[in-house]
């Protein structure tokens, strides 16, 4: 059964991103608090913070990740492991405390925001080990590997009848010259 909440904590022995659809409901404790900070607004902050958190979805798959969330406005963004440049792991005091972190996924975009911040992650150091393998595994996929060394024997029997050719063409011309 996958682990729709995100708190399995045993090393990333068993880690898999495609179990990670959830943020995990510390991030929801987390909201409440920096909600909390904003005083006689406690309402007005934590209401989209709340529906940003009940409607927030992530899904990995081979080809890259995709993060939705909206109530009245949805929004959903899909990135291919192919965009992706860097991955950026933040954590401030609050989200150490809580065992949370963010995870912000930038492309070659030209903005200086990242394309995509994944939130709410327990395991956020095995997801950007993840994701940082996908991203190179993409780039090799691209182009499949070539032989070797079929192309090293094509390519010295092709330097050798070069050179067996000049050879035969400067003995045949010292002997015109004669």
């Amino acid at each position: 059964m996958p682990n729709t909440d995100n708190q399995a904590l045993d090393g990333g022995a068993s880690f898999r991103a495609e179990d990670l659809t959830r943020p995990a409901r510390t991030l929801l404790l987390y909201y409440l608090l920096c909600s909390l900070l904003s005083g006689p607004f406690f309402p007005i902050a934590f209401v989209p913070l709340f529906c940003k958190y009940a409607t927030l979805r992530y899904r990995f798959d081979d080809s890259g990740i995709a993060m939705q969330w909206g109530v009245l406005f949805r929004r959903e963004i899909y990135l291919t492991y192919r965009r992706i440049q860097d991955i950026h792991l933040t954590r401030n005091i609050i989200q150490r405390w809580m065992g949370l972190a963010t995870l912000a996924v930038q492309t070659a975009s030209g903005s200086a925001t990242p394309e995509m911040s994944i939130e709410g992650i327990l395991q956020a150091k095995d997801l950007r080990d993840h994701l940082y393998g996908k991203m190179r595994g993409s780039l090799g996929h691209s182009q499949p590997e070539p032989d070797n060394t079929s192309n090293d024997d094509l390519a010295l029997e092709l330097l050798t009848d070069i050179r067996d050719n000049l050879h035969q063409l400067v003995q045949a011309g010292g002997r015109h010259e004669q």
